[in-house]
Formats: structure tokens, sequence, C-alpha cells
């Protein structure tokens, strides 16, 4: 699985986490949430905690589905 990157995150006054994905809103996390996801950040890869909380991460198999005969058009 290819490594996702252009993920970052910003620290609210009001403890929410604001995570932007090249740029762009991707999720706000408050609460628990909010630290449940600073806890995870500390123990692994940033890059790849943020893109399973948001759900913007490849799978691999994109290129294979787009060239399946039924998806074609």
């Amino acid at each position: 699985m290819p490594r996702p990157h252009g993920f970052s995150y910003e620290i609210r006054n009001d403890t929410s986490v604001h995570i932007t994905h090249q740029g762009r809103a991707a999720a706000t996390l408050r609460a628990g949430r909010a630290a449940a996801f600073l806890a995870e950040v500390e123990n692994g890869d940033a890059q790849l905690v943020m893109a399973r909380w948001t759900g913007s991460y490849k799978f691999g198999n994109e290129r294979t589905a787009r060239n399946h005969p039924r998806n074609r058009r």
C-alpha cells in the first residue's frame, strides 16, 4: 500500500482537531474523538493515522477496478 501524504492537522483553542488534506478540510474531531486521535498520532505514523481517521486512503485496487469491463464506458 502506498504511504499517504499531504495530510496535516491543527489543534484549535476549543480542543478540537482540524484535519486537512492538501489544503482542503477533511475532518474536524471534537472532545473524546480528538483526544483519541492525538493519542494515536503520538504512537504511530501521523500520515497513516490521519488517512485512516478521515477515510481518505487508497486501497491499491483503483486502477484494476477502473479497467474492469463492467466499469468501462
